[in-house]
């Protein structure tokens, strides 16, 4: 299919269900049923096939109709990591139960995946889930699930979860996990708000006591789990790392319109210091542009690792940047409880803010220090850190 044969199929689509009269979740899901949700998709779960760099061309149809999203910014793990990882493992049942309302944004996912005995070495998760076995009046074969997870984003809006457990202790760490998608609702499932240094919670604690899951709600097979959470890690950190602005936009955008519209702020050595941010977060934009054609060519590496690492660095001295450069005015804050819960007003927010919000950045998605190790071993080539632990059964090793 052309470029002109797509915009042209957004035409009619647009033609049929008028963005200024069609209610909004209609519009979406009519979208999706159309192929013009994720155009790269297979048919029938929202795309038609086709190469992912026409996915713009479809946006940029329905950006300048002014036709609804489907809300990204509230459900950036669902489209980001759940919606791949359920293409890439999940059963031809899966894709259609879930595909679908997770796009359209009916369903918000979120990821449970850390633990407070492992954050950075995420094979050391203690999760346990108990196979039940069961013919059909029982329900059929079920997991019953114990454990804690923690700094799960969005936990207390999701309402299915993406879940990585221990099912085999005798194997060694990387080898005894298995994957499941989890309803947030189910008995058994507490979520607890984290608060942060910004006064807000977008994290949480959960714990899972006694939770039943369908074996039919297991991604992958049984022991697969750790390929399907390295998966949905790689593509958390391309989607956080291989995320562009325009030119000048996001944190250095702000940074910027200060500069250019208070001149009163600026002296010799901020003005070089600006060049200097201006210079790597261009430098940051090409390289992001570069890894989306990667993945849109089925690519995907180690490399988002990279692009991540790049971004959580630069937003934080982006950030350190405007603080100094507003002065006195660069420590207020505002009234954080007046923010939108989403995040969507991220910009529009005081520099005190995104100076403590940066913070983060180099902790989400994967910690740096892990990080560099990634891009050490597998973009390098230099040698791994001798791991003692990797044959020996989970069960036997210290805690």
């Amino acid at each position: 299919m052309t470029t002109a044969d797509l915009r042209a199929q957004v035409r009619d689509f647009l033609a049929a269900h008028d963005p200024a009269t069609t209610e909004r979740m209609e519009f979406v899901r009519a979208r999706f049923d159309a192929g013009l949700a994720w155009v790269h998709y297979p048919a029938g779960l929202g795309g038609q096939g086709l190469p992912r760099t026409l996915q713009k061309v479809v946006d940029a149809e329905f950006a300048l109709a002014g036709a609804p999203t489907n809300r990204p910014e509230r459900n950036g793990i669902g489209l980001g990591m759940a919606a791949p990882t359920i293409l890439a493992y999940g059963s031809d049942e899966q894709k259609r139960r879930w595909l679908k309302p997770l796009w359209t944004g009916e369903e918000i996912w979120c990821q449970l995946f850390s633990e407070p005995g492992a954050g950075s070495d995420l094979a050391n998760l203690a999760t346990r889930a108990v196979l039940v076995k069961g013919g059909e009046e029982a329900g059929g074969d079920r997991w019953v699930v114990n454990g804690q997870k923690v700094w799960t984003s969005s936990a207390h809006v999701a309402s299915r979860a993406l879940l990585v457990t221990r099912t085999d202790p005798g194997q060694p760490k990387h080898r005894g996990l298995t994957y499941f998608s989890v309803d947030m609702k189910a008995p058994g499932v507490e979520v607890r708000p984290l608060r942060q240094a910004t006064g807000e919670a977008e994290f949480n604690e959960v714990f899972l006591t006694g939770v039943v899951i369908p074996d039919a709600d297991r991604i992958g097979e049984v022991g697969q789990g750790w390929a399907v959470a390295t998966a949905t890690l790689m593509n958390e950190r391309v989607a956080l790392g291989a995320f562009t602005f325009p030119r000048e936009g996001g944190m250095i955008g702000v940074a910027a319109t200060t500069w250019r519209t208070h001149p009163e702020l600026r002296t010799q050595g901020l003005h070089d210091k600006l060049l200097r941010l201006w210079a790597a977060a261009e430098v940051s934009r090409l390289a992001g542009e570069r890894l989306r054609q990667q993945l849109a060519a089925g690519q995907p590496g180690p490399e988002g690792s990279g692009a991540k690492l790049v971004f959580a660095r630069l937003n934080q001295e982006i950030a350190d940047f405007e603080v100094e450069l507003n002065g006195a005015d660069g420590l207020r804050y505002g009234d954080w409880t007046m923010r939108r819960p989403d995040g969507a007003d991220f910009f529009g927010r005081d520099a005190g803010y995104r100076f403590l919000r940066s913070k983060g950045n180099s902790i989400e998605g994967g910690t740096s220090e892990i990080l560099r190790n990634i891009v050490a071993e597998r973009v390098l080539g230099l040698p791994p850190e001798i791991r003692l632990d990797k044959d020996k059964p989970w069960k036997d090793l210290p805690r």
